[in-house]
């Protein structure tokens, strides 16, 4: 993975966009909870991401009840997971919102995991995306649907440093779960 010239280590921050949620009636956004899909979805991107060698030194998480159970059932997928901190500016931020987050990581983290909500990530990918391996910006300008992990590599001495057009977007997944055959057979 090559990321853009700059001067420090590569960084990675990946990107999730929380599984699909239901709509029940009288619940509020913040709490609505993930659907039956989502339920499916969230733990195929805990194994997407372990797939992909993209396991975080730290995750950052809405506390939206979608965006916390897909934490909950992705990170079951490893054997131990990085600490997460629930941050409720992550809940319906925009892009200055989510980079001021993104940016008081500790330098120490290498790979950070952010889990949220669009059109923000969407918008923040496609803020700091200075260029994209193969067609991974126009499938984000496309679509950035439920379960939608993006990874986006740069270099930086820290965080701070990541601004917007300085990383390389190498990679756009959309895992999905499989349904669970069931019913009658058909001969």
């Amino acid at each position: 993975m090559i990321a853009r010239a700059g001067a420090g280590p590569l960084r990675r921050l990946v990107v999730v966009r929380h599984a699909k949620s239901a709509w029940p009636a009288g619940v509020p956004d913040h709490e609505r909870p993930l659907a039956p899909r989502g339920r499916r979805d969230a733990p195929a991107v805990g194994r997407a991401l372990a797939a992909a060698d993209c396991l975080p030194d730290l995750a950052l998480c809405s506390t939206a009840v979608r965006a916390r159970r897909t934490w909950e059932l992705a990170s079951a997928q490893w054997g131990t997971p990085p600490p997460v901190r629930h941050d409720p500016r992550l809940y319906a931020a925009g892009v200055p919102e989510l980079l001021a987050a993104v940016r008081e990581t500790p330098p120490e983290v290498g790979t950070l995991l952010l889990i949220g909500h669009n059109p923000g990530l969407e918008e923040l990918v496609l803020a700091l995306a200075g260029d994209g391996l193969g067609g991974t910006l126009e499938r984000v300008r496309t679509k950035f649907p439920t379960s939608a992990i993006a990874v986006l590599a740069w270099h930086g001495t820290d965080w701070q440093a990541l601004a917007p057009g300085v990383a390389l977007l190498t990679g756009v997944l959309v895992p999905r779960g499989e349904k669970k055959r069931g019913g009658k057979k058909h001969g």
